[in-house]
């Protein structure tokens, strides 16, 4: 039997405001999510129960199996179809871990869609499981143009023809950087709405720059870059991306990309 496949689409948040602090200690955030067409992949064959094997550069990064995001949402998946059956999970995990680029969140997502399609479940249970999976992971389901509000998984399609095929160069300077911890950095500052994302920002870029100050490295590097005509760091970083006029440009920065840091040389979907 041919495995089912997935690809879990690395994220990018191209404006992220923080508004405030709710009451269940999550933060309300404004944001307009976009996906690359490059991500982790994912496959998975019927079987007796559910496992999971995890390889890729950054397999080796991820903590025990039976904590992986992919098994959490392969077993709630499993609980709220009420079916006994299994699946053997293989992730090649390509995305650093712990990056702003939405990976454990993604994989998750993609773990939904793929036993939803192999199970041959209503695609609807998927989507009342994601929100309890983390705050991104409904966005990551999607896999579209976005905006997010609420905790960032309070929904609504945005069109954005414009971005579609977009090169796009993602750098990370190999760092992982906890999320709780840059958003505990927050200095608690409403700097105001959300609207056009050009014209935004990222509110958590200084915490995690305190946290890891070669994000500002990344950002000035990719600014110097011919052709880059948008820079931003993405979620809670490290991970930073610029968005390139032509793909000659983006794989000319990509060459040029400092061998100490991850790179991915991709699209907009």
């Amino acid at each position: 039997m041919i495995p089912a496949r997935e690809i879990a689409p690395a994220k990018l948040n191209l404006a992220l405001h923080v508004r405030g602090k709710r009451d269940d200690g999550r933060h309300d955030i404004e944001t307009v999510f976009a996906f690359c067409v490059d991500g982790d992949g994912l496959s998975a064959e019927e079987a007796s129960d559910l496992s999971l094997e995890v390889t890729g550069p950054f397999g080796s990064d991820l903590g025990a199996n039976d904590d992986n995001l992919v098994l959490r949402a392969a077993r709630a998946l499993s609980a709220a179809a009420k079916i006994d059956e299994g699946a053997a999970i293989r992730l090649d995990k390509r995305l650093p871990i712990a990056s702003g680029i939405g990976g454990g969140s993604a994989d998750a997502a993609a773990t939904l869609r793929l036993l939803t399609s192999l199970w041959g479940l209503d695609p609807g249970l998927a989507q009342q499981l994601a929100p309890a999976l983390g705050s991104d992971v409904p966005a990551c389901l999607l896999s579209l143009p976005a905006r997010g509000e609420g905790a960032g998984d309070a929904l609504t399609a945005v069109d954005l023809p414009e971005l579609a095929g977009t090169p796009v160069l993602l750098v990370n300077p190999r760092i992982p950087l906890s999320t709780a911890a840059v958003f505990t950095g927050w200095d608690g500052v409403d700097r105001g709405p959300l609207g056009d994302w050009r014209l935004g920002r990222n509110d958590l870029q200084a915490s995690a720059i305190a946290l890891v100050p070669q994000i500002e490295t990344v950002l000035a590097w990719l600014s110097a870059q011919a052709g880059a005509e948008f820079v931003r760091m993405s979620g809670s970083g490290a991970s930073c991306f610029a968005l390139f006029d032509r793909e000659e440009a983006r794989d000319a920065a990509a060459e040029a990309v400092p061998r100490e840091w991850w790179h991915l040389a991709t699209s907009l979907r």
